[in-house]
């Protein structure tokens, strides 16, 4: 009798396929609002880019993919009807009278289809195939855009540790300056630290660049763990020496410097510096884990002959 519960890998990938491309053209309409949503806010550009990279990662580890699968009905039906209980709590929202802004009914729609998108990858596929990609599967969870309240915190928290930042550096450098709340007080000007100065959507892209290459290049969970977490005082850093260079400029060059280049355009160049000081952590990092490798080899190495 042939066993039925393991098959090629291409007939499954294909039925899933199949069934990815229906399910998705039944959310084309909310997937193509995201696409407008993302073209028209400088924050949420990097969400289409997303399956994009997501593919690429499956691509790249084609040959270590399995080529035989088990189906997991459990896990499928657990995703299938987490989806589904996010569209009807979206159904349940507005037909009572609700109504919620774009960024959180994309990020409702987006969650729905991912839940979905897994309960079909857990059905035609199986829990070991996707064990051994994920984490191209969970790096998905970027295309699911956080809604603009959830962001709020976030920036407020960037915004006061900045300015915090911005005012250390104002102090060393000798320039008269004082912090109220978010508003640094030069001898010629007070610079407001805006939300649009907190640098989210730089960091989110730190982020989702420390994710990937610590899938890359690291193989300790720890030190990958700690390359993640480096992004927030990075970010910080970042973010306070840009004020800090505005504020200088304000300083010694006057006040119209406030609208000059390096305050409105010059973002990707404070971002390009701070990858400096990651990929110097990366290389490290990377470095220290070869080292240990081979210190472990040399040790087993030396027990065996002995």
């Amino acid at each position: 009798m042939i066993d039925t519960s393991e098959r090629p890998l291409f007939g499954p990938l294909r039925r899933f396929a199949v069934f990815a491309i229906l399910l998705t053209a039944c959310f084309s309409m909310p997937l193509w609002e995201l696409v407008s949503f993302c073209h028209n806010s400088e924050f949420f550009s990097y969400v289409p880019l997303v399956p994009f990279i997501s593919g690429y990662l499956l691509f790249a580890d084609r040959r270590t993919l399995p080529r035989q699968f088990n189906r997991s009905p459990l896990a499928a039906a657990l995703w299938g009807g987490a989806g589904l209980l996010t569209l009807g709590l979206y159904a349940l929202f507005v037909f009572r009278g609700g109504d919620l802004d774009p960024s959180s009914y994309l990020a409702l729609m987006t969650a729905a289809l991912e839940c979905l998108l897994l309960a079909g990858a857990f059905w035609f596929l199986g829990k070991q195939f996707l064990r051994a990609a994920v984490f191209p599967v969970a790096f998905m969870a970027f295309f699911i855009p956080p809604p603009l309240a959830a962001l709020g915190p976030i920036e407020a928290f960037f915004q006061q540790f900045s300015a915090w930042t911005a005012l250390g550096l104002l102090k060393i450098a000798r320039v008269p300056v004082s912090l109220d709340v978010l508003d640094l007080h030069l001898p010629n000007i007070i610079l407001t630290v805006a939300p649009e100065c907190s640098g989210i959507h730089s960091t989110m892209v730190l982020l989702m660049v420390s994710l990937l290459a610590g899938h890359m290049f690291l193989r300790s969970k720890w030190r990958r763990a700690f390359l993640v977490a480096f992004i927030v005082p990075l970010a910080i850093a970042r973010n306070g020496f840009r004020i800090f260079v505005l504020g200088e400029l304000c300083t010694h060059l006057g006040p119209q410097m406030i609208d000059s280049p390096i305050h409105h355009h010059g973002g990707p160049i404070f971002f390009a510096l701070s990858l400096i000081p990651f990929f110097l952590l990366l290389v490290f990092l990377r470095k220290s884990e070869l080292n240990k490798a081979a210190a472990a080899t040399a040790t087993a190495a030396v027990s065996t002959s002995i």
